[in-house]
């Protein structure tokens, strides 16, 4: 299942990069350093906060808000999947919202369809409120996922590593050196992890869980490829659409995923995913790039650099 949204995701980044979507947000080297130490202060506050104040409220206050992000992202997911059955009723806007700061940048138009997708994704958030489900909770996950692998970008391959390798040690570190990662995300009681049931015949269910990050996280990295994979077929003028960037590195996500759960239930002990996937992830890029002979190509790609050539040939 944790493959889905970075399949969809990585797919949708190339199509966001091809019409010149601007909503991406670009990560700069300077973020990917500090990014495992930011990552470390927000996850040791929330264990601090789970603590000392009412693990029901802080419940209730963060499930609300990842609920409203949840109804937003669920819309724009659907929005892109269901646009064939949408596409009878028209894109003519009936109203439009005006622009709400942190919300809607500009005035945002409203068609029958988003109205539609709009009353799916309320219903499937108040199904989720009134049941917590494990399906709904992984509905909204998954639209997390695919949105943030879409719009979050690396902008270089270079950035991509230094990213995942800062979150190799930060992983092993809060999962096996304290408890932090492990009472927070026991603790958090909202859809920013996949549930999946130990056994579907058990009278009670009890749940292996992944966290998005070990989604997202690997996904940008993996839609980054498969944009690299589209701007070589470019520069080499291959018309074959070959992604063998993408390919290996999601071939590689899925063994290190797969190896992680063997060793959760070998040991019946919480594993830091991203010491499984970094490896695999990195590795098979960097296989990939040796045997194509590509790897100075590849180490030197900047999407940056990419746009602005292609905003000078435009001029």
């Amino acid at each position: 299942m944790a493959m889905i949204p970075i399949y969809f995701g990585s797919r949708l980044s190339l199509q966001y990069k091809n019409v010149g979507n601007t909503d991406k947000e670009v990560m700069t080297a300077k973020d990917a350093y500090r990014f495992p130490l930011v990552g470390s202060a927000m996850l040791f506050g929330l264990y601090i906060v789970f603590k000392v104040f009412n693990k029901d409220l802080i419940n209730l206050l963060l499930t609300a808000y990842f609920l409203f992000l949840g109804f937003f992202s669920l819309v724009k997911t659907l929005s892109h999947f269901m646009a064939p059955v949408l596409a009878p009723l028209g894109k003519s806007p009936i109203f439009t919202f005006p622009a709400v700061p942190y919300l809607f940048e500009k005035p945002t138009p409203c068609s029958l369809g988003d109205i539609v997708v709009g009353i799916i994704s309320a219903t499937v958030i108040f199904f989720y409120v009134t049941t917590k489900y494990w399906i709904l909770n992984n509905v909204l996950g998954l639209s997390f996922s695919i949105q943030g692998v879409a719009l979050f970008t690396l902008g270089s391959y270079k950035i991509g590593c230094i990213l995942l390798s800062g979150l190799f040690f930060y992983d092993i570190f809060w999962v096996f050196g304290t408890d932090v990662m492990v009472t927070v995300a026991k603790s958090f009681d909202a859809p920013i992890k996949l549930l999946f049931p130990k056994t579907l015949w058990a009278a009670e269910y009890q749940f292996s869980m992944l966290g998005l990050g070990d989604i997202v996280i690997p996904g940008i990295f993996i839609a980054l490829l498969l944009r690299y994979d589209s701007h070589r077929n470019a520069t080499l003028k291959k018309t074959d659409g070959s992604t063998p960037y993408f390919n290996n590195t999601l071939v590689g996500y899925f063994v290190g995923l797969a190896t992680t759960i063997f060793v959760m239930h070998t040991f019946q002990a919480a594993q830091p995913a991203l010491l499984y996937l970094v490896p695999t992830c990195l590795g098979s890029s960097l296989y990939t790039a040796f045997s194509l002979g590509d790897f100075n190509a590849l180490w030197g790609y900047s999407e940056e650099e990419e746009e602005n050539a292609e905003e000078k040939k435009k001029q």
